[in-house]
């Protein structure tokens, strides 16, 4: 039976901890203020990482590539302040992208409560129809 939470898992974790503590503190780029880690995929051989990010301020499409832009060619740095954070033999190589997710969920929310609004509004009009009659 495969383990539920193997290695890769827990060092994804490790890093997504580390990683949003070290650019939090030790980052000072304005382009990238207010950045969010949303997850860590970590490859089964642990050399390299896939790290989503998504911004707590709104960015606009270019911003948000200049700040992954940034983010990406700032790996070397990162991996140095994470091998003296993380003790790992090697420390995996880091590749940022773009989690769209929290936007996508948003948008699907405020389908929903339209289809919902627009479903009690027909219901109030045929009810009020039905009493006319």
């Amino acid at each position: 039976m495969p383990k539920e939470y193997g290695r890769k898992e827990r060092v994804g974790d490790a890093l997504q901890r580390e990683l949003a503590q070290i650019i939090r503190d030790e980052m000072r780029d304005p382009r990238i203020d207010m950045v969010n880690i949303t997850a860590v995929e970590v490859s089964r051989d642990l050399s390299f990482a896939k790290v989503f990010v998504n911004f707590v301020v709104a960015k606009t499409e270019e911003q948000t590539k200049e700040a992954l832009t940034v983010l990406n060619h700032a790996e070397g740095f990162l991996r140095t302040l994470l091998s003296k954070a993380v003790k790992l033999r090697i420390v995996p190589h880091l590749r940022f992208f773009y989690d769209a997710s929290g936007e996508r969920g948003q948008h699907l929310s405020a389908l929903i409560d339209y289809a919902l609004a627009q479903d009690r509004e027909h219901h109030v009009n045929d009810d009020a129809a039905g009493d006319n009659e």
